[in-house]
């Protein structure tokens, strides 16, 4: 690739040759990385990945709490939303929520004053 200084007179030529080059890289890239559809499935396939019965993803439908679209009379899902729902229902570990509580309570900004047991090491 060789360097070279860019005047007043040939920014324009600079600007459109990097603009073909971008446009070069645009197309490399979308032929190595292929673009991923996402296709709708019914209550039934919902069922199987959420692992819960009709009635209770139709309860969770009408609470809000499951995304969900609606042609008709039908339910339609994408499994990467049902996935990501499944994911925000993680507990937590015990050490998790040491550290959350050790942030809260001890952290230098906290408006809280530190607390020391007669059990803590000095």
């Amino acid at each position: 690739m060789s360097v070279e200084t860019i005047t007043y007179d040939t920014l324009p030529k600079a600007v459109n040759q990097l603009i073909e080059q971008v446009a070069e890289i645009k197309t490399a890239v979308e032929k190595l990385l292929p673009m991923e559809k996402r296709t709708p499935i019914g209550i039934d396939d919902a069922c199987q990945i959420l692992q819960k019965a009709k009635p209770t993803v139709y309860a969770l439908v009408r609470t809000g709490s499951l995304p969900c679209y609606k042609s008709g009379k039908k339910l339609y899902f994408y499994e990467d939303e049902l996935l990501k729902y499944i994911e925000q229902g993680r507990k937590k570990t015990t050490e998790e929520i040491e550290e959350e509580i050790n942030q809260a309570f001890y952290s230098p900004n906290s408006k809280r004053p530190t607390y020391q047991s007669k059990y803590s090491k000095k």
